[in-house]
């Protein structure tokens, strides 16, 4: 290693020497090649339609989606995304809703609003809610404003869009709290766990730390913040709250005094 210069502050040559000491963690496999690429655009873009509210367009879509998960390579994914498809497709249309309510509306350990597992109801949900549209945007895709951006399916299909570095990182950001919703969905069992095993099955293994931080979430919840805080985020009136939610209204402004009458008459001339 070529010595560092003497003018280099003594703290910045240790910090440069431990660097360069540290082990490379650089992800080094090669890259996908276009077919591996497609293949798993198609799995992203699977789940994230088996994860969506089955209304009837979805239900009437049964055998189409099942076909298509019939016919993807072997893998460990498809394998998880076909045997949920064996369940869905014979389920009743109400059934269907109903459990879907009951995993991902009514229990929070479940639902799909991926900011929540990381932040909780805080302040700093609404940034990274924001962060998260702002980064749809700079890729060139804009969402379904039905939804907010860190719902599970929308993650979903900007990775399947924008590709697996980029378009996945969300997905990788919030890895913690996709594990908690597949814990969550096992616990009860649930054949959506099928289509959480399918996705952690594409992202890298959880670490110790990351079991960790999910074991304290299923027992404590995510981060609590009640003083002073804005529920829908300060970032327009209700921009960020989930489909259906009341949104109070914007504080009117305050009444003003009637110009004078000399005022007036200045603002005639």
């Amino acid at each position: 290693m070529t010595p560092l210069p003497a003018t280099v502050p003594g703290i910045v040559r240790t910090r440069v020497r431990a660097a360069l000491r540290r082990p490379d963690r650089t992800f080094r496999t090669a890259p996908p090649t276009p077919e591996e690429t497609e293949r798993r655009a198609l799995l992203l873009r699977l789940m994230s339609l088996l994860l969506q509210y089955p209304d009837a367009g979805l239900a009437a879509a049964r055998p189409v989606l099942a076909a298509t998960v019939g016919a993807l390579p072997p893998s460990p994914a498809a394998e998880h995304l076909a045997e949920f498809t064996a369940w869905f497709a014979g389920q009743e249309t109400d059934a269907l809703e109903r459990h879907y309510v009951e995993m991902f509306d009514l229990r929070r350990r479940s639902g799909l609003y991926l900011t929540y597992y990381l932040h909780g109801d805080t302040r700093r949900r609404g940034m990274a809610l924001l962060t998260l549209a702002q980064r749809y945007r700079a890729a060139g895709w804009e969402t379904d404003a039905g939804e907010l951006p860190d719902h599970l399916p929308v993650v979903l299909e900007f990775a399947a869009l924008t590709g697996p570095g980029r378009g996945e990182a969300p997905l990788r950001q919030h890895r913690r709290g996709i594990e908690l919703i597949h814990h969550a969905l096992t616990d009860a069992d649930s054949p959506y766990r099928h289509v959480l095993a399918a996705l952690t099955a594409l992202l890298p293994p959880p670490t110790e730390a990351d079991l960790r931080a999910v074991s304290e979430l299923a027992a404590q919840g995510p981060p609590n913040e009640d003083v002073g805080l804005d529920p829908y985020g300060a970032y327009g009136a209700g921009e960020f709250a989930p489909p259906g939610s009341f949104v109070p209204p914007e504080q009117a402004p305050p009444t003003l005094a009637p110009p004078s009458t000399a005022h007036r008459q200045e603002d005639h001339r």
